[in-house]
């Protein structure tokens, strides 16, 4: 069945040099309002590269990245990202964290008060709004991080790895929590992982890039109810098929 959602984020030929060295070439995709999408590809291929192109970290050598229609553009886009080490400021206590980006988009003070307690509510971190990074764990620091993002209301959320450093326990708890709220936000979410299975646990489509330089070589519709049952079969044979796919290019 066709998404009927409208598209949020298109990508047309999109191309990255650095000096002699071609990145990313031809690269083409749209994302739709609300998706979940990760991408995935074999190591070094530029991941990181092409996630900094679309939240405008980097300009691109050719091409367009539209939002809604215009040219990504931070001034008038939310881009928020999330990286993979904790980044929380250190001087802030949690809410101002939270608030932090919120405050730089003159968010209007009834909003930031409002997008605040929802995010310490969803992210049950409400006991903690008056306490510092320091006195977190590294989990609860990284949910700080993930809710100050999801709090912007962004058009784009761009998520860097962000449970690379975290154990396996850890990161599926992680992975259920920015699940449940994306599900109850809405955000568009484009989530980059070179960890197989966890793109089969999050996305609804994923992305797989090729080697240097890096195109859209397939994308993969993960078409599984949630929460995701990691050893079904039909999850077990997704993941082959996309493990399958970056092994051989």
């Amino acid at each position: 069945m066709e998404d009927q959602r409208p598209v949020k984020v298109d990508v047309i030929d999109l191309n990255k040099n650095f000096g002699e060295l071609e990145v990313l070439k031809n690269a083409s995709f749209q994302i739709r309002k609300g998706e979940f999408v990760c991408v995935v590809g074999p190591t070094g291929c530029g991941k990181t590269t092409f996630l900094n192109l679309l939240t405008k970290l980097i300009e691109p050598t050719s091409g367009e990245i539209l939002i809604d229609g215009t040219p990504a553009n931070p001034k008038e886009h939310n881009l928020a990202f999330v990286f993979q080490e904790p980044s929380c400021f250190p001087w802030l206590t949690v809410e101002e964290n939270i608030s932090f980006a919120m405050e730089i988009k003159n968010f209007s003070p009834e909003k930031i008060k409002g997008n605040v307690n929802k995010i310490l509510e969803l992210m049950g971190l409400t006991d903690f709004r008056k306490s510092y990074p320091s006195q977190l764990s590294v989990s609860s620091e990284q949910k700080v991080v993930i809710g100050r993002a999801f709090a912007l209301e962004p058009d784009l959320l761009l998520m860097d790895e962000p449970y690379a450093q975290m154990d396996i326990k850890m990161r599926f708890f992680l992975e259920d929590e920015v699940i449940r709220i994306w599900k109850q936000l809405g955000t568009t979410v484009v989530f980059i992982t070179h960890n197989i299975e966890e793109a089969v646990y999050l996305a609804e489509r994923v992305l797989i890039l090729s080697q240097k330089p890096a195109f859209i070589k397939e994308e993969v519709i993960v078409d599984l109810p949630r929460p995701r049952d990691v050893s079904s079969p039909e999850f077990v044979e997704i993941r082959k098929y996309i493990t399958e796919k970056i092994k051989w290019w």
